[in-house]
């Protein structure tokens, strides 16, 4: 079986019932097919990682994970720095600066729980 009769066989199979004997037949080629078909036929295609990527790919997700865990405690901790130092050496622009950092921190924690969901939602399950 050639390309082109797989292509149509797995588009005609997924899509439409009716149009399953046009697969098998040697006269169906791709330029029978409208753009929409071909670009159905192109969504069915799911991407799969290598042999043993698995692992690295694991550790370099943990490594980011805790970094950024660890730089949302040092963020904070500077907030709360700059705070204690705006008041006791009278800088009001420290203090104020210490408090939006404090937000801000907080927000970019929500976010960065928000987010992922959010484009797993948008992508699916990675099928192109």
């Amino acid at each position: 079986m050639d390309l082109a009769t797989l292509t149509n066989a797995t588009y005609l199979a997924v899509t439409d019932p009716n149009l399953g004997a046009l697969a098998g037949s040697a006269s169906t080629s791709t330029a029978d097919l409208t753009p929409r078909q071909l670009s159905v036929t192109v969504l069915a295609v799911c991407p799969k990682a290598p042999p043993g990527a698995q692992v690295p790919t694991d550790t370099i997700t943990g490594y980011v994970l805790w970094g950024v865990g660890i730089l949302f405690v040092v963020g904070i901790i500077i907030a709360i720095g700059a705070i204690i130092a705006g008041r006791v050496f009278a800088m009001p622009h420290a203090s104020k600066v210490g408090v939006i950092s404090v937000v801000v921190v907080f927000l970019a924690a929500i976010g960065y729980l928000v987010l992922p969901s959010m484009l797993s939602g948008l992508l699916g399950n990675g099928c192109i």
